[in-house]
């Protein structure tokens, strides 16, 4: 069995369906407003360029070969340029996830396939919702925009693939789904690689030579009973050595850090499973569910019962493309959907 990385993990169950997300191509002036408070959303720009206008206030250039994960929920702008909001353009606004009257944009001719006009921006644009604990833990561990730039290989091949969705043959949807799935794993994994102090600690770590082996053996085992002598043989280290550089590293003495993900997990578990509360503790590492159910309401504020009550109480959503639930007799819709408006 291969070793389980924190990043696979936070990934798994991160899944596109049914989605509907569109090659839009764009001709200037022109704004796209993301209004869906989608938890995170993606733009690849195949060709052309624009201005990400976030919520902060600040602003972010995007131009071909990049793409950008926006993390929400606030409402953002892409624009082709930032002096475009203030004057006449064609504006467009993203389907929402939820059925609004403000949402009910219609097709537009200007979101269109295959365009080769040398001032038209082609994009391809998808959001997702957070499914669980799991993907609430990588969000947290992302900044507001992230912009990684890719090969020009690799936006052919996006724009291709995209291409052949749309003409809604065998297994088009199928395609689309995973399309994105793989676009967002691959990008999440760029930017990881050249976060350098930006990455959360836990990928720091696994870039370690010392550290990797023993963070691979905890993650991939999370329930044997670790201890810092262990860790550090793991790495083939003394423990004096083990310690100092994991807790330089990492933020957190060993032993934090290990009781730290065991409850994260033990929270996921109990957020997105039925599992019992004893055989949760077992999964995470705790001889029996009393002790386990101390150190988690020592780290999380209350029992794993009452924490489970109130998650359920709360409701989670399920992690999806963007919706499409309006009006199905009409022909099947592009995801950036929208209404121009003369400004």
């Amino acid at each position: 069995m291969s070793p389980v990385d924190p990043l696979s993990s936070l990934l798994s169950g991160i899944r596109a369906e049914g989605s509907v997300v569109s090659h839009a191509v764009l001709t200037v002036p022109w704004a796209v407003r993301f209004a869906d408070s989608a938890p995170l959303t993606m733009i690849s720009v195949l060709r052309g360029g624009g201005v990400l206008l976030l919520p902060d206030g600040t602003d972010r250039a995007i131009g071909a070969g990049h793409t950008a994960l926006v993390r929400g929920p606030g409402p953002f702008h892409l624009v082709d340029r930032p002096a475009t909001l203030d004057s006449s353009h064609a504006a467009y606004e993203i389907a929402c996830f939820t059925e609004s009257p403000e949402c009910g944009g219609q097709e537009l001719g200007g979101i269109r396939w295959g365009a080769d006009s040398e001032q038209a921006t082609a994009l391809i644009v998808g959001a997702y919702r957070a499914a669980g604990r799991r993907h609430e833990r990588l969000l947290r561990a992302l900044p507001p925009v992230l912009v990684v730039e890719e090969e020009a290989e690799v936006c052919a091949w996006l724009e291709t693939a995209a291409a052949d969705a749309a003409r809604l043959s065998a297994g088009s949807q199928a395609l689309m789904d995973r399309l994105l799935d793989w676009a967002l794993v691959c990008t999440l994994r760029s930017w990881f690689e050249k976060a350098g102090a930006d990455a959360p600690s836990w990928y720091r770590g696994l870039a370690d030579p010392v550290l990797a082996p023993a963070l691979e053996s905890f993650h991939d085992r999370p329930a044997e009973p670790w201890t810092v002598a262990s860790l550090a043989a793991r790495a083939g280290v003394s423990r004096a050595l083990f310690a100092k550089r994991f807790t330089h590293l990492m933020g957190r003495p060993p032993l934090a850090y290990v009781t730290e993900c065991r409850m994260d997990e033990a929270e996921a578990l109990l957020s997105d499973t039925d599992l019992g509360i004893a055989q949760i503790a077992r999964s995470v590492g705790y001889a029996d569910a009393f002790g386990f159910s101390a150190a988690f309401k020592r780290h999380k504020g209350r029992s794993p019962s009452a924490y489970r009550a109130a998650v359920a109480v709360a409701g989670t959503g399920s992690l999806v493309q963007v919706d499409r639930r309006r009006d199905t007799r009409k022909s099947r819709a592009p995801a950036m959907e929208g209404r121009q408006a003369a400004r």
